[in-house]
């Protein structure tokens, strides 16, 4: 596909289906509810549903509560909108792909079939790196660092939404080791289950 056509079959990805306008309209409505009900804690936050793409603003210096002159404050909460409203994008194009079928293509069952886009393109494969060196770091820090901190963030950010349930079933690692072995093995399977979706959302954007 031409390469000038590539943005379209994004669009049509992100707002073609049920799938991804479903999920958009999800979000749209969570927008709302955290501005008509601030204090309330109902876990749809917009930060967390455009995961893992919008944990991206955690490593920039500013956004909404930014202090300083009122051109900062407004820079950076339209940086804040917009990165949320790119991680939207880029998470319903990824679901719009996961709908998305091949008319020509067999059904095929197989773990190997469906675990394949996974690691048999770049982008997924490139993901995949980056869980391996957040959760390769987490390890380290906690089995041999002296100090491990906040190591666990790293692995929880690169796979969430999906890691959301890893951390919940692990409990506290106080707990010991079956704590580590269950938020290990919790974020490398939401890591590898984004991973097929990337793969997929290239799929769909190369066919």
């Amino acid at each position: 596909m031409p390469h000038a056509v590539r943005p379209r079959r994004l669009f049509t990805l992100a707002t073609g289906n049920w799938l991804s306008r479903g999920y958009l309209a999800v979000l749209a409505a969570s927008v709302v509810a955290m501005f008509a009900f601030p204090e309330s804690r109902l876990g749809l936050d917009p930060m967390t549903l455009t995961a893992p793409l919008s944990f991206l603003g955690m490593a920039f210096p500013f956004g909404p509560g930014t202090e300083g002159s009122l051109a900062v404050e407004v820079l950076a909460t339209g940086f804040w909108v917009g990165l949320l409203l790119l991680s939207a994008f880029g998470n319903a194009a990824v679901l719009g792909a996961l709908a998305s079928r091949s008319a020509d293509a067999p059904p095929r069952r197989r773990a190997r079939a469906l675990l394949a886009p996974a690691v048999d393109n770049w982008l997924a494969r490139g993901y995949l790196a980056v869980v391996a060196a957040a959760i390769g770091s987490f390890l380290y820090a906690v089995c041999l660092s002296p100090d491990p901190g906040f190591a666990g963030i790293w692995p929880l950010i690169a796979t969430a939404p999906l890691s959301i349930v890893a951390i919940t079933v692990s409990g506290p690692m106080e707990s010991g080791w079956p704590s580590l072995v269950l938020f290990t093995a919790g974020t490398a399977l939401a890591g590898l289950c984004n991973a097929v979706l990337l793969g997929r959302l290239a799929r769909a954007v190369r066919r």
